[in-house]
């Protein structure tokens, strides 16, 4: 059973209502009687319903095929609804339609309603606004501020520039009036197929452009005054407490600040599967709350009078969720920390009903919540992991079997204490599964080793440094905190050196450079079949669970990635590496390609392979695969080349690629990626055994940031 909630009655059919030798009635009555014995568990299919008719409008391209997509489902629950005289499976078959259709109006709807101007073309501006908000990166030794333009210009309404540390002015708080000039942007969509779309992002947070700003920064009228904003407080007085990247880790705790963690230690978290720890979630907000329940509960009871006359469990579920509201207001209030807020307060109201907390209809009504107020977080990663995280946890420990295994009981503490052990391995291992498709998918890396780490992590966190933090902020009141921020500084080093030593680990990574969409939604249908399911059909899951995953490793990785500007290309070399056509190209630009690549180690240079011939302005690669040559020619600088010569080497080529715009008369053997056809497709991805090509903008996409990333000529 899946909560503490009342059996849905039964609407089954009654046995003499099958006719004994019709295959269609025995099949129905065989589909009845096991709706029956999963009805506490139909509920649970309501927000995959939602988010089935979400991920059709992300997947499908255009408006005809959302209208077709919402249609059909209706027809569909007409349908089922029609025949659903006796009998569960048609009337939930029509209500899950229903939703779906819901789902795909709702994600439309909302895309539509966060709309807001975007910059057509790149060019340096004067921005005069107001100060939304600060955002130091000391990492980086940059400043982030987002700027409310008021449209003034022909700007964006908001906008958001980098700064250099030392080109910020005094009195730059959230608040004031600035203006300084910027060289701004269009947000780019994904450099290439499967990386990061910063397009799609920005279009949901309404921001219109972004850039680098340019000294003198000047402020025109005073903000909150230096020291008001209480987060960008609390985060530098703890940074002044503890140095370097545990400080940062320290603040982020406190206030969800992560800008001055040191790239390295922040790669070190994701390799080894501890970066949950950076965002602030469920485990942060759970630990918060526990702490205020637990402190209110415990100073309450000193008191007899109240001990004996209130309700103090009552009393002690407000304080906690007076608590996690305060968290969240104080560290930002993002997307995940309201998630996990409001999952927190559905988990106190079930305590203060005396009804079972922790379930999977509480997970089911947690994510419902989330896909009708923010639909568009689905299509994300702290969304997919969160929920999936929550979800194989909740459904490992609802299972009869696993409940019996870890039982409460009487036994020596020994054993207790390696039961308890047992558990927390088991739970991170089911939870390492459930994560690394979506880590793969979104990432092209998972860490192997991570539910081993966070064995250690989860509780040196939630009941070593958070507490010990907190505890230290309470003291530095009255100047007595000296000692326990030395305790939280040495805990923390404990934790990055976890990292480190976890990440470094041979093997600790698992990279996957290309994971098709079908297939990543095979492997979600089959979790979410074994995790919502209670009877044996749950293991029919493994079915498209399988499919999904043989699907993705017959997938071959790329061998040439292109960026959506030309500038960038990488191509596979005999050895499985990458190769780079600019020797300079940026870390950034290094990251994208090397993670799209599956490529671990730092990525080589195209001029120094064997296969190569390059010149300062051209060259020329050879790259043998599916039993035949290929041979590619890019530009790699802006002087220029004889038409001529040009023409001439194009017709000696397989693929040209270039960041210019290339002569009608370049006509290589296969594809020309020049300036012109890249500002429709953006970045390109190209397996040559398979001829395979994808792109970032897929033919008659007409999603909404799409189309204002090829009005920009990304």
């Amino acid at each position: 059973m899946a909560s503490s909630a009342g059996h849905a009655p039964s609407t089954g059919f009654p046995p003499l209502q099958i006719a004994a030798g019709a295959p269609l009635a025995r099949a129905r009555g065989a589909i009845e009687h096991w709706l029956e014995a999963e009805r506490d568990q139909l509920p649970l299919w309501i927000p995959v319903a939602i988010g089935a008719g979400v991920s059709a409008w992300f997947v499908l391209p255009d408006p005809a095929r959302w209208t077709g997509f919402a249609l059909a489902a209706a027809a569909v629950a007409l349908l089922a609804a029609a025949g659903s005289a006796a009998g569960r499976g048609g009337r939930w078959l029509a209500i899950l339609a229903m939703l779906a259709a819901l789902g795909c109006g709702l994600m439309w709807w909302r895309a539509e309603h966060v709309a807001a101007p975007v910059l057509t073309r790149p060019g340096v501006a004067t921005i005069v606004g107001t100060v939304e908000r600060v955002e130091p990166l000391p990492a980086r030794e940059l400043v982030r501020v987002r700027i409310a333009t008021g449209g003034a210009d022909g700007l964006p309404p908001h906008v958001r520039v980098n700064l250099a540390e030392k080109d910020v002015p005094d009195g730059l708080t959230r608040g004031a009036t600035v203006r300084l000039r910027a060289w701004l942007m269009p947000p780019p969509p994904a450099a290439v197929p499967g990386a990061y779309d910063f397009a799609r992002a920005a279009w949901f947070d309404g921001l219109g452009a972004t850039g680098r700003g340019f000294a003198p920064v000047e402020v025109l009228a005073p903000g909150d005054a230096p020291g008001a904003d209480l987060r960008a407080r609390l985060s530098a007085h703890v940074q002044s407490r503890i140095d370097g990247s545990a400080g940062a880790i320290a603040a982020t705790l406190a206030t969800g600040d992560r800008g001055g963690i040191a790239e390295e230690d922040a790669e070190a978290m994701r390799r080894s599967g501890l970066a949950h720890l950076l965002s602030i979630s469920g485990l942060h907000v759970t630990a918060v709350t526990g702490a205020a329940m637990l402190l209110v509960l415990k100073l309450l009871a000193l008191s007899p009078w109240a001990a004996r006359t209130g309700r103090l469990p009552l009393v002690a579920a407000g304080a906690g969720a007076a608590a996690a509201v305060g968290y969240t207001v104080l560290t930002g209030a993002e997307v995940p920390t309201i998630r996990s807020c409001a999952a927190a307060l559905l988990v106190l109201l079930a305590l203060s009903l005396g009804r079972e907390a922790i379930t999977l209809r509480l997970v089911a009504a947690g994510a419902t919540f989330v896909l009708l107020m923010w639909p568009e977080t689905l299509a994300g990663p702290s969304f997919q992991l969160s929920f999936a995280a929550v979800t194989a946890i909740v459904a490992l420990h609802e299972s009869r079997r696993v409940r019996g295994w870890f039982a409460r009981r009487e036994e020596p503490w020994w054993r207790r204490l390696m039961r308890g052990m047992l558990a927390l391995l088991l739970t991170g291992i089911v939870v390492e599964v459930t994560l690394i498709p979506i880590a793969l998918f979104h990432f092209h890396k998972a860490g192997l080793y991570g539910a081993l780490a966070n064995i250690v992590a989860i509780p040196l966190t939630t009941f070593v440094i958070m507490p010990i933090e907190a505890l230290a902020l309470v003291l530095d009141l009255a100047g007595l905190g000296v000692p326990l921020w030395w305790i939280a500084g040495f805990a923390l080093e404990g934790l990055l050196w976890l990292a480190h030593t976890t990440a470094n680990a041979p093997g600790s990574v698992a990279a996957l450079p290309a994971m098709p969409q079908s297939a990543f939604g095979l492997v979600v249908l089959g979790g979410l079949w074994i995790a919502l399911w209670r009877t044996r059909a749950r293991l029919l899951g493994a079915v498209p669970l399988a499919a999904g995953a043989l699907w993705t490793l017959a997938t071959p990785p790329p061998d040439l990635l292109v960026t959506g500007d030309g500038r960038h290309l990488a191509l596979r070399t005999a050895g499985g590496g990458m190769a780079l056509l600019r020797d300079r190209a940026g870390d950034y630009v290094r990251t994208t390609l090397g993670e799209n690549g599956g490529v671990e180690e730092d990525l080589a240079a195209l001029a120094e392979q064997p296969s190569a011939r390059c010149s300062a302005d051209l060259c020329i690669a050879d790259v043998r695969q599916g039993g035949r040559n290929w041979r590619i020619v890019a530009t790699r600088s802006a002087y220029y080349v004889p038409i001529g010569e040009l023409v001439a080497l194009c017709r000696t080529a397989d693929v040209v690629v270039s960041d210019r715009r290339l002569p009608r008369t370049c006509t290589p053997r296969w594809l020309k990626l020049d300036r012109a056809t890249l500002a429709r497709t953006g970045g390109v991805s190209i397996t040559f055994a398979t001829e395979r090509v994808a792109t970032v903008v897929p033919p008659g996409d007409r999603h909404p940031w799409q189309m204002r990333s090829a009005a920009a000529g990304f």
